[in-house]
């Protein structure tokens, strides 16, 4: 782990400018032997890149940043030329022989990152924003990722680290000195600091979620009966003609999906096979798709025919949704083609049984009922602020950082120990020793977010997902 390292830093292919990467320790003799002078320390110097026998392979920029003011920690070399890919191997064997003596290798995906993680120039949750900032597909999602990458996240949870420390150090003390007839909990407000603590936590996993959304994106499924319009609400959603719309039933038989934008929040509709008895196998085959869609959708669209309502084929899909769907995903009903039943667009929500602060996922079962005409367009944007609103969206001007779904296992697990000190503090003082411990189970889970308890294995899967050179 401790030999140079290097790599191309640009996306293959060809480019007006490319890089070249070098990290390591004691890298002076390789840029005296590519550059043959000795440009000063962060500071862009224009000039060749020379071959072993002194012909030049390139010129540019070329920037060294001796240790430890560099993103890993360690000397870095960043040689920026024409972006060809040809001229790029070359500069980079070229590098590579030139440190061989150093022991220059080739880095492996997220190395430079893991470095950086390594030595303390990055957390955990920060070296995850990195790569969330290059993969992010929407405005939103980029900018929350580089609050992420500026450690916004990271200082929420060390705050609530810090205050957890604090109640453990109280806890602890009392527990040092037993013969101090004295009752902890009424004396140190153990009960406020905890509730005041719990707070935080779930304001702190609201944010979360919304940031989770904004990495992973949101699967809507549209079923339902063949011609009620699932593939024109896809087309009214997207804003384009992405499936063929025919009054004959039954023409959509495979999957569509069209990735979209909502208020930056990215979604995945998926239009699928229409649901009815069939002996035609193709259709079958769609309809079982469609079925297996559906157990993967963190919402269902059960799209009807608002001039039929509950008609036999749409309650038969209602019986079936129950009893396929294992975990809780939200379901709205979209009676479709108003404009065909005289009926005007609004929205009504049967049930939405979830309590401040949870969503969906949290295993909250969540149903809604609406109106609109996909051909018209009339109510799809009702439809767009619910789906937003039933994967837990709010838009309202709050900053948002970027997490993932490892984040949100921490955080839950984090605030069921909390929760479960709360149920041993109102044990009295006869408990404290669990008290405590919940209290260290909390922090533990906690600190897993930022990588202060990261297992090796933990740390070779997050950062083997980064590009190479990064």
């Amino acid at each position: 782990m401790n030999e140079p390292i290097a790599a191309i830093a640009t996306a293959s292919g060809r480019g007006g400018i490319g890089v070249v990467r070098v990290s390591g320790r004691g890298l002076r003799p390789l840029v005296e032997a590519v550059l043959r002078r000795s440009p000063l320390p962060r500071h862009a110097t224009y000039g060749p890149f020379f071959a072993a026998d002194g012909g030049v392979i390139d010129r540019g920029i070329a920037i060294y940043y001796p240790a430890p003011h560099s993103y890993t920690g360690e000397d870095v070399l960043e040689l920026q030329g024409h972006g060809g890919p040809v001229v790029l191997q070359l500069l980079l064997r070229r590098v590579l022989d030139a440190g061989a003596a150093l022991g220059v290798r080739l880095a492996e995906p997220g190395e430079f990152t893991q470095r950086a993680f390594l030595n303390d120039k990055l957390d955990l949750a920060q070296a995850e924003a990195v790569a969330d900032l290059i993969d992010a597909s929407t405005e939103q999602a980029a900018r929350s990722a580089a609050r992420s990458l500026s450690g916004e996240f990271s200082d929420a949870v060390h705050a609530l680290v810090e205050r957890l420390i604090e109640l453990r150090t109280l806890v602890e003390a009392t527990l040092d000195f037993p013969e101090e007839e004295i009752d902890f909990l009424e004396a140190s407000d153990a009960h406020g600091r905890l509730a005041a603590l719990r707070s935080s936590l779930d304001a702190l996993l609201v944010k979360a979620r919304r940031g989770a959304l904004l990495r992973e994106g949101l699967n809507v499924v549209l079923l339902g009966e063949p011609n009620v319009g699932k593939s024109s609400l896809l087309n009214a959603l997207a804003g384009a003609e992405i499936a063929i719309v025919t009054d004959v039933p039954g023409t959509t038989r495979d999957r569509i999906a069209q990735a979209i934008q909502i208020d930056g929040v990215p979604l995945n509709v998926v239009d699928t096979a229409g649901l009815r008895d069939t002996e035609d196998v193709v259709e079958r085959l769609g309809i079982a798709r469609t079925w297996h869609e559906a157990g993967r959708a963190d919402v269902v669209v059960h799209l009807l025919d608002a001039r039929e309502g509950g008609a036999a084929g749409a309650l038969a899909i209602e019986d079936e949704l129950e009893r396929r769907l294992v975990r809780h995903v939200p379901v709205v009903r979209v009676y479709n083609k108003i404009d065909l039943a005289g009926i005007e667009a609004h929205i009504a929500r049967a049930t939405i049984a979830r309590a401040a602060g949870e969503t969906p996922t949290d295993g909250v079962p969540v149903e809604a009922s609406m109106w609109l005409s996909a051909r018209t367009g009339d109510g799809i944007e009702l439809l767009r602020r619910l789906l937003l609103e039933l994967a837990g969206w709010q838009a309202d001007g709050e900053s948002t950082f970027i997490a993932r779904e490892r984040h949100l296992v921490a955080l839950r697990a984090a605030r069921d120990h909390l929760e479960a000190a709360a149920a041993r503090a109102d044990e009295g003082d006869l408990h404290l020793d669990l008290f405590a411990e919940e209290l260290r189970l909390a922090q533990e889970r906690l600190n897993e977010i930022t990588g202060a308890f990261g297992a090796d294995d933990l740390l070779g899967v997050i950062f083997s997902r980064f590009c190479i050179g990064k």
